[in-house]
């Protein structure tokens, strides 16, 4: 093994040990009770709640999968992605985080999602509450395997050694201080990893605009390619079985660019519809400590997250620039952070750096991870099948479903030739779809009932799969990202079920007018 390789395991080693000492130092307080291990306690602070909510939800795509898109086909997807996200940070933070945070403690002090949900509507058969336990088992398996594939991908690229072995190993890391520290070890160790996160993306920016010659020298040779800094456009690589074509002068050949409708602009932006419905998010607006800070909080995770998704985009430009044909299929494009961390920095700096990919992938999986598993043993064990289990029962069943859940996703990660952007998108569709419209209903529309939860969640989850798999091939019009197509669903069908449906009792509509007139 070379000295650069024994540099980036040093780093990683120390950093991987920081993590973990983090699990070990909540490990007492996370076993103490399910509310500790799931929530928290709701104790977090406006920082840990801000830098937790943004790590956790931006995940390894941001490092790989967003600066892959820039790369491969240029500024205007990437860019459109990012501004719909930017929007959909902003709007949740103001409109949903405070009236959530006081919903869910009114309601019944709901600790998950499918709490809230099903104590929102005072249900007695927990339909509302099973339904919203399986799609987040569903969605968080498919999540979790994107992060292990970032994983892989990060360790098998560095190290050239085998995908499946270093993703597995990727992933029994996450799982052991998951299990060891729930919540509060996943919240403390995101603050630390939003920070490293931030310093990798702005370090490898900077440096690369000052190795492509200065910001006029990048635009100057990127836009050289057809369509690949047109807002209203998308560059089209030439392949042949996937893999860009290259010419006899070593250039990357590119087809003519195509153009990106109203209607594909609407749909890219539609990323941003998603963050109403995200749990592993809404979960930190419920575990403030105390509501008023979410102000402060809210200032801290937008400017994390605008400095963060402008890095990310134009560090695949300046990549392309940089190393034209250097990563020729769609899969591999995706390890440009990576390739220009490894070049412009010493190794053991570069082992630093690059362990802002491993902490955005650890800050999400454990995230999704804890969320499953809370959904199976909090909703579906203690409020379904066991309902006079004790605490202690419910916590060894949160630890145990998550080790199934780990080993679930472990196994659809296995393709080491996952696109992780598109494993991301369907996920992010499906949960931005089920609960987003229901989330946002059940907070600011008193009217909204049971069925037209039931219905909406159904309607919304449904059509994700139906428009991904049979619908968005046909091509055409059709050819729209799934989530934008099932939130209006899940909305009209909210509203239509709801009117059509007796209103909510009095009980339901008098803990409203308290939440909405709640004061602190």
């Amino acid at each position: 093994m070379g000295a650069d390789k024994v540099q980036y395991i040093i780093a990683m080693t120390v950093y991987i040990g920081a993590v973990i000492a983090i699990g070990f130092n909540y490990a007492k307080r996370a076993s103490e009770s399910t509310d500790n291990y799931l929530i928290g306690g709701r104790s977090l602070g406006p920082w840990v709640t801000a830098m937790a909510a943004e790590a956790s939800d931006m995940s390894g795509w941001l490092l790989m999968g967003l600066p892959g898109v820039a790369y491969w086909c240029g500024l205007g997807e990437a860019f459109w992605t990012a501004i719909g996200l930017f929007i959909g940070t902003y709007l949740n933070w103001l409109i949903v985080a405070k009236r959530l945070r006081t919903y869910s403690h009114v309601a019944g002090d709901a600790i998950t999602i499918p709490d809230f949900l099903s104590n929102r509507f005072k249900e007695n058969k927990k339909i509302i509450l099973t339904i919203a336990a399986l799609f987040i088992l569903v969605f968080f398996s498919v999540y979790a395997a994107s992060c292990f594939v970032t994983v892989g991908k990060l360790f098998s690229t560095l190290f050239n050694t085998n995908y499946k072995l270093m993703m597995v190993l990727g992933a029994l890391f996450v799982v052991l201080y998951t299990f060891i520290g729930g919540f509060l070890a996943e919240s403390a160790s995101d603050f630390m990893q939003g920070i490293v996160m931030f310093i990798a993306l702005s370090l490898v920016l900077i440096v690369g605009v000052t190795k492509a010659g200065g910001i006029s020298e990048v635009f100057e040779n990127a836009k050289q390619i057809p369509g690949f800094l047109d807002f209203f456009g998308v560059a089209q690589p030439q392949v042949l079985d996937g893999i860009q074509q290259v010419s006899e002068a070593g250039n990357p050949l590119f087809e003519a660019a195509t153009k990106y409708g109203p209607l594909v602009i609407i749909s890219t932006l539609s990323w941003g519809l998603g963050y109403f419905g995200m749990p592993h998010v809404l979960l930190k607006f419920m575990a403030i400590e105390n509501p008023n800070d979410l102000k402060t909080s809210r200032r801290i995770a937008i400017i994390w997250c605008g400095v963060s998704l402008f890095a990310a985009v134009f560090i695949g430009i300046i990549g392309r620039v940089l190393y034209p044909n250097a990563l020729l299929t769609k899969s591999s494009s995706e390890g440009i952070f990576v390739l220009m961390s490894s070049n412009f920095f010493l190794p053991l700096i570069a082992g630093i750096i690059m362990a802002g990919i491993l902490a955005a992938t650890i800050s999400s999986s454990d995230s999704y991870l804890l969320i499953a598993a809370s959904a199976f043993s909090k909703n579906i064990y203690h409020g379904i099948i066991k309902k006079d289990a004790s605490d202690k029962q419910v916590l060894y069943m949160s630890r145990v479903t998550l080790i199934l859940i780990s080993i679930i996703a472990m196994i659809i990660a296995m393709d080491e030739n996952s696109v992780i952007f598109t494993v991301v998108s369907f996920a992010w569709a499906g949960f931005g779809a089920t609960f987003g419209p229901i989330i946002l209903f059940s907070l600011f529309w008193k009217r909204v009932t049971r069925a037209g939860a039931i219905a909406g969640m159904l309607s919304g989850g449904v059509t994700v799969f139906v428009w991904n798999l049979l619908i968005r091939p046909l091509g055409g019009y059709f050819d729209i990202y799934e989530l934008f197509p099932a939130f209006v669903i899940s909305c009209l069908v909210i509203v239509i079920v709801s009117l059509c449906t007796l209103p909510p009792s009095q009980e339901i509509q008098e803990e409203f007018e308290q939440v909405k007139n709640y004061k602190y």
